[in-house]
């Protein structure tokens, strides 16, 4: 077996490695965090580059004539995904600052390591490559006037295209023209052999860098995660039956069906946490209730890669 095979048939215990070890470095070296932080875009636009050059630039132009694909992932995320927000959030007692904090995570749909998870359950990446840019226009259109339908008007004025349009063009863009301009040199099929090679290590390294980093910034406020890890869970579940709904109901194909069965689950907290971290003093733990959701979905991811498969499949194809 090679070192590539070893790899991927281990990636699961070296995602987790990769948890565990952010965990480890951000309990026992809290002033890391800083240095941490600086590196998650870094890290994500690595993996991101990596990702990005299996898929080459033809197939990505040709999903976005693939309206059923595209449409579906908007409907979801847009219109289900609040009413299963508005469900959740009725049913526990959150404060204000919380509650915010939650819907700043649920209501965004995640545009960057959705495309390397999904990839990893056998998703189509270049559809959800495609998807990006209409995710993240829609969502800065929508997070004001849904804050504004769920908390008040007094709000919405919290959202600012600015973070959303820096993730967009350090974690997408940029990551995304460096792969196609890589695509065009000699050297390119070489360079994505060796970045294909790379995507494990790629991805333990955003675990441990993201959880590093965040892991200090739950301190002292025990009592909140407690009440929105559950909240965050329950999300995942539902998103998971809604997603295979959303995909009989659509006719999609199994690729495409499992990109979408992410899209709607994971959700866009690395984009959102400078707008929780730049609320006044009132909403100090809203960055912590962001946080949380990030370490509750990287868990539910490595489940998702296993899980999903099985949950959408060919007909007929045994589920093991």
């Amino acid at each position: 077996m090679s070192t590539v095979e070893a790899l991927e048939r281990h990636q699961v215990a070296i995602y987790l490695g990769g948890l565990g070890a952010g965990a480890a470095v951000g309990l026992a070296w809290p002033d890391a965090a800083g240095p941490l932080e600086r590196a998650i875009y870094p890290a994500l636009g690595a993996l991101l580059y990596a990702t990005f050059l299996q898929v080459p630039f033809t197939k990505v132009a040709a999903a976005f004539r693939d309206g059923r694909f595209l449409g579906t992932v908007l409907a979801v995320n847009f219109v289900v995904v609040p009413l299963v927000v508005a469900g959740l959030t009725a049913v526990v007692s959150l404060e204000r600052a919380v509650l915010l904090g939650v819907l700043l995570t649920l209501l965004t749909p995640c545009i960057d390591y959705v495309i390397v998870f999904s990839g990893l359950a056998g998703g189509d990446s270049r559809r959800l490559v495609a998807a990006a840019p209409l995710l993240m226009l829609a969502q800065v259109l929508a997070l004001p006037l849904l804050l504004w339908l769920f908390v008040g008007p007094e709000l919405a004025d919290v959202v600012e295209a600015g973070p959303f349009l820096e993730a967009f063009g350090l974690l997408v863009v940029l990551p995304l023209a460096l792969a196609w301009a890589t695509e065009a040199l000699p050297a390119g099929a070489a360079v994505s052999r060796a970045a294909s090679a790379a995507m494990v290590p790629l991805m333990a390294l955003t675990l441990l860098v993201v959880v590093g980093s965040q892991v200090p910034a739950l301190d002292g406020r025990y009592d909140d995660i407690a009440a929105v890890v559950p909240v965050y869970a329950a999300f995942l579940v539902v998103m998971a039956l809604v997603g295979v709904a959303a995909v009989r109901l659509s006719g999609l194909d199994v690729a495409g069906g499992r990109a979408l069965v992410f899209s709607g689950a994971t959700r866009n907290s690395l984009v959102v946490l400078p707008l929780a971290l730049a609320l006044p003093a009132a909403y100090a733990v809203t960055p912590a209730v962001v946080v949380t959701q990030t370490l509750v979905e990287l868990v539910g991811m490595l489940v998702y890669v296993r899980v999903v498969p099985r949950l959408v499949s060919e007909p007929g194809t045994p589920r093991r």
